[in-house]
């Protein structure tokens, strides 16, 4: 599996420029890790519960309630253009 891993076509994808020594480590070490996935897809998961946590934790939550109000003017203060509180850009469609 690890020969048909093409590391110049994704290192150019990537715009990554990779010695000879790295693209063959990357090379193994993609191997490896596509090996991993392979092992781990061949376990039988199928009386496991899916989860959303390890911990079986839950997520304490606080109230969603509004403490400060933006300051919009001084948000907008360096922008270009502004106008009656928007954002004003250049149009690039006609």
């Amino acid at each position: 599996m690890a020969d048909s891993i093409d590391i110049e076509h994704l290192a150019r994808l990537a715009r990554l420029s990779l010695s000879a020594d790295a693209t063959t480590r990357a090379r193994g070490d993609l191997g490896n890790i596509i090996a991993m996935i392979d092992k781990m897809q061949a376990i039988d998961t199928s009386g496991v519960e899916p989860m959303a946590n390890p911990l079986d934790a839950t997520q304490r939550l606080r109230p969603d309630v509004v403490d400060e109000e933006p300051d919009r003017d001084a948000l907008q203060a360096p922008a270009p253009e502004t106008q009656d509180g928007y954002y004003l850009v250049p149009r690039v469609v006609e």
